[in-house]
């Protein structure tokens, strides 16, 4: 199992790794790149068809303002791609969010919410567990933890009141 990331800038990293993170703590390859759309588009292509011919399985995409990347990789590739939309000035993500979530017809791309990398390693963890037991069992897991967290939480609150 391999997952490519993608970001439009090195400046996404910190809001990108902690989908890096959970991805490596389900035992998934990861391989992260910077590549831009716009700037470097035959970059983002070569990029691609290298990740598939070494395994890559998803590409998780992060990339703010016109946010064009997650569509450019799809267009490359019939790999599941993730949209990450990075929050950025003047409109707090917004038009990142527009510009990943309005593909056209047969190019679809999965798009999370404004900064949500760790939903897109959760989905790109999903897609593993269909055909991988041992992922399936380890998300299995993760999802039960936080229903334990989430009690914890609340019957602490409620020794407060």
């Amino acid at each position: 199992m391999k997952a490519a990331i993608v970001m439009g800038s090195d400046s996404d990293f910190p809001i990108m790794k902690p989908a890096v993170d959970l991805l490596k703590e389900f035992g998934v390859e990861v391989e992260v790149t910077v590549a831009s759309a716009h700037r470097t588009p035959d970059r983002v292509r070569h990029f691609v068809r290298q990740a598939r011919q070494s395994g890559a399985d998803v590409f998780i995409a992060a990339a703010g303002m016109a946010a064009h990347l997650a569509g450019v990789i799809a267009s490359y590739t019939s790999a599941p791609v993730i949209g990450v939309p990075i929050s950025s000035e003047p409109f707090r993500g917004l038009d990142a969010l527009l510009s990943t979530v309005q593909m056209p017809s047969g190019v679809p791309v999965a798009t999370m919410a404004v900064n949500g990398a760790k939903n897109a390693a959760l989905f790109a963890i999903e897609i593993f567990a269909i055909s991988d037991s041992s992922v399936k069992r380890k998300l299995l897991d993760y999802r039960s933890k936080m229903v334990d967290e989430i009690e914890n939480k609340d019957r602490a609150l409620k020794e407060k009141i």
